[in-house]
């Protein structure tokens, strides 16, 4: 089945990684004897999910590294803390999957330009009127 991160990218489960554990922090018996807490991997350099996307790969790589490791140990149970995993791990993808605008360089505003040395003459009279007063005055 997979993890369906988009249209167009789906994780196969062969290629992910789960490891379990005790969750620790308070919670008594259950929390230190339950193994709850999910971790999951993905191998993002040796994946064949990626082998169609080669922009995509080298975007995922340069932003997440060679693997991506996600944590889940926020439910009580195994199966809650699994299903939160899986969707961390899509988001994680998603977001760096994002190809970011280019910027336009623009050129500010006559108005601006006003503006800023009119602000800058006001400020120059302030510090005038400041100064100790001369004897030519």
């Amino acid at each position: 089945m997979g993890i369906e991160v988009d249209d167009g990218l789906t994780i196969p489960d062969a290629e992910l990684t789960w490891r379990f554990g005790p969750s620790g922090g308070p919670g008594g018996q259950h929390a230190n004897r339950a193994n709850t807490r999910a971790e999951l991997t993905w191998d993002l350099a040796g994946s064949a999910a990626l082998a169609d996307h080669p922009q995509r790969r080298e975007r995922l790589l340069d932003r997440l590294g060679p693997s991506l490791t996600v944590v889940a140990d926020d439910e009580r149970s195994q199966s809650r803390n699994r299903d939160a995993a899986t969707r961390r791990l899509a988001q994680r993808v998603r977001e760096a999957s994002v190809v970011p605008r280019r910027r336009r360089p623009t050129r500010p505003t006559a108005g601006s330009k006003r503006r800023r040395l009119d602000d800058k003459r006001a400020r120059s009279r302030d510090k005038q009127l400041r100064r100790r007063p001369g004897t030519d005055d």
